[in-house]
C-alpha cells in the first residue's frame, strides 16, 4: 500500500459536488487556513460576510480553496478539473438498483412486504405510495463502481448493490428496535407503526433475501456460479461481523467505559464490514481476483470507519431537523461512541467528571436536556470531539491510498474519491 494518494488526487466536497484538486494549502492535517469554530459539530470555513459561511471559498483564481462541514472534516487545494456530481452517482445507483430491490421485497409474504415497503419509504403507514427518503444509497453506488473498476458494466454490480442494501436495512430495522428509536428519516420507525415482532421478522427476511439475490445472479447469467458463491461468502461474512459489532455496541451501553481500541473494533464490525463488502462485491461478481477485491475492501473498511466517526459526531452534535434522528440520542442511551471513548481516555478533569457521570446509575436514560448538553460539553472539553474529527481525516486518507492498488480509469477513481468525500463531509 502506498503512503497516500499521489499529488493531484485528493478531492473536496460540499455534499453535492466534488472537485478534484491539486496540492493542499495551509497547515495542519486538513490543509486548513484561517478557519473559525462554528456550527454544531465542528469547524466551518471563515465567513466572507455576515451570513452563514459558504461551503467552499475561492480566494482567487488558481489559489487554494477548501471545504469543511459541521463534522469538522476538511479538504483543500487548487481546483483544476470538472466536478463530479455525487447526487448524479447516487441517483444512477437508485435507478439501477431500486426496481430489483422492489422485486425482491415483493417476494415477502404479507404483511412483511408492507412493513418493508414502509421502511424503505415507498408507502405511508396506510399503504399509500409516497416519494420518501429511502436513504443515501451509498452502498449500492459503491457496488456498481466496484464492478466498473474491473472494466465491467455497472449493471454487473446491481445484484451486489441490491444485496448489500437489503442487509443494511435488516440492520436498521433491528437497530431502531434495540435502541428504542422512534424516528428515522424524519418519520416513525417501522417497529413503532407495525410492532416489534414485525420489525424483527422483516429484518430477518431482508437479510436472507440478500443471499437469494446473489445466487439468482448466477441463474440468470449475470455472473458465474463461482463468482456468485464468492459474493455470497463476502456478504455473509460481512453480515456476521456486522452482528458482532452490534452485539458489542449493546454490551458497551452497560459498561462505565470502553477503550478507543474496543470502540474501533466494534465500529469496524457494525459499520465498516458492510461498506467494505459493498466496495468490492461488484468487482467479485465481475470476476476480479482476490488482490483487487482485498484492496477495494480496504478502501471500504477505512471509509466505513470514517463514516462512523462522522456518524458519532452527528449522534451527539447533529441537529435533529437535519439528521432525522432523536436529539442527544446517543448520549441518552449512554453509547460508548468514539467521541466518548476518546474523552474517557484523555484522563484530565473533564474526562474524570464524564467518567463519574457515566458510572452513576441514577437517571440512566432519563437525563434532562440541560444534563445531556452539559455531558456533550464535557466530551468536547476532554478532546473527544476533536480527536474523532481527526480520526475521520486519517481513515479517509487511508481509504484513498488503497485505491492506488487497483488499476482503474481516472473517471472511476474520481467517483470513488467523490463518494469518500461525500461520506465524511455531511450533516446527516
Amino acid at each position: 500500500m502506498t503512503a497516500g494518494p499521489a499529488a493531484g488526487e485528493p478531492a473536496r466536497a460540499d455534499g453535492r459536488t466534488v472537485v478534484r484538486t491539486g496540492a493542499t494549502t495551509g497547515s495542519g492535517p486538513s490543509g486548513r487556513t484561517g478557519t473559525t469554530r462554528t456550527g454544531t459539530t465542528g469547524f466551518d470555513t471563515s465567513r466572507t460576510d455576515g451570513t452563514r459561511p459558504p461551503r467552499a471559498v475561492r480566494h482567487h483564481e488558481g489559489e487554494g480553496t477548501h471545504v469543511e462541514s459541521r463534522t469538522g472534516f476538511a479538504v483543500g487545494g487548487t481546483a483544476h478539473a470538472e466536478p463530479v456530481s455525487v447526487p448524479e452517482l447516487l441517483a444512477r445507483s437508485r435507478t439501477l438498483c431500486t426496481p430489483p430491490l422492489r422485486a425482491a421485497v415483493a417476494r415477502l409474504a404479507a404483511p412483511m412486504d408492507t412493513v418493508a415497503a414502509y421502511h424503505f419509504g415507498w408507502i405511508d403507514r396506510d399503504g399509500t405510495p409516497v416519494t420518501g427518503d429511502g436513504g443515501k444509497a451509498v452502498r449500492p453506488a459503491l457496488a456498481l463502481l466496484s464492478a466498473r473498476a474491473t472494466g465491467a458494466a455497472a449493471e454487473v454490480g446491481v445484484p451486489g448493490g441490491v444485496a448489500v442494501e437489503l442487509v443494511h436495512n435488516f440492520s436498521l430495522l433491528h437497530d431502531d428496535l434495540m435502541d428504542g428509536d422512534e424516528t428515522r428519516r424524519h418519520r416513525a420507525t417501522a417497529w413503532t407503526v407495525f410492532g416489534p415482532a414485525q420489525a424483527i421478522l422483516v429484518g430477518d427476511a431482508l437479510a436472507t433475501l440478500g443471499t437469494e439475490v446473489l445466487l439468482d445472479a448466477a441463474v440468470t447469467g449475470g455472473t458465474s456460479a463461482t463468482d456468485a458463491a464468492r459474493a455470497v461468502r463476502l456478504l455473509t461474512t460481512a453480515t456476521r461481523r456486522l452482528i458482532d459489532g452490534q452485539a458489542m455496541d449493546v454490551a458497551f451501553e452497560q459498561r462505565d467505559s470502553v477503550t478507543v481500541a474496543e470502540c474501533l473494533e466494534m465500529e469496524g464490525g457494525k459499520t465498516a464490514a458492510l461498506l467494505a463488502a459493498a466496495s468490492a462485491i461488484g468487482a467479485v461478481l465481475a470476476g476480479a481476483d482476490d488482490k483487487v477485491s482485498d484492496a477495494l475492501q480496504r478502501y471500504g473498511h477505512h471509509l466505513g470507519l470514517a463514516f462512523q466517526a462522522v456518524d458519532d459526531l452527528l449522534g451527539i452534535w447533529g441537529a435533529t431537523e437535519v439528521t432525522g434522528k432523536p436529539h442527544w440520542g446517543d448520549l441518552r442511551q449512554r453509547k460508548k461512541s468514539l467521541p466518548v471513548a476518546a474523552a474517557l481516555a484523555e484522563g484530565g478533569a473533564a474526562s474524570r467528571r464524564l467518567a463519574e457521570q457515566l458510572a452513576d446509575p441514577k437517571g440512566r436514560g432519563e437525563e434532562s436536556e440541560p444534563e445531556l448538553a452539559a455531558r456533550a460539553a464535557l466530551i468536547e472539553e476532554a478532546g473527544g470531539r476533536a480527536w474523532t474529527q481527526e480520526e475521520a481525516r486519517r481513515r479517509h486518507t487511508t481509504a484513498l491510498a488503497a485505491l492506488d492498488e487497483v488499476p482503474m480509469t481516472d473517471e472511476v477513481r474520481e467517483h470513488f474519491v467523490a463518494l469518500a468525500e461525500f461520506v465524511v463531509v455531511r450533516e446527516r
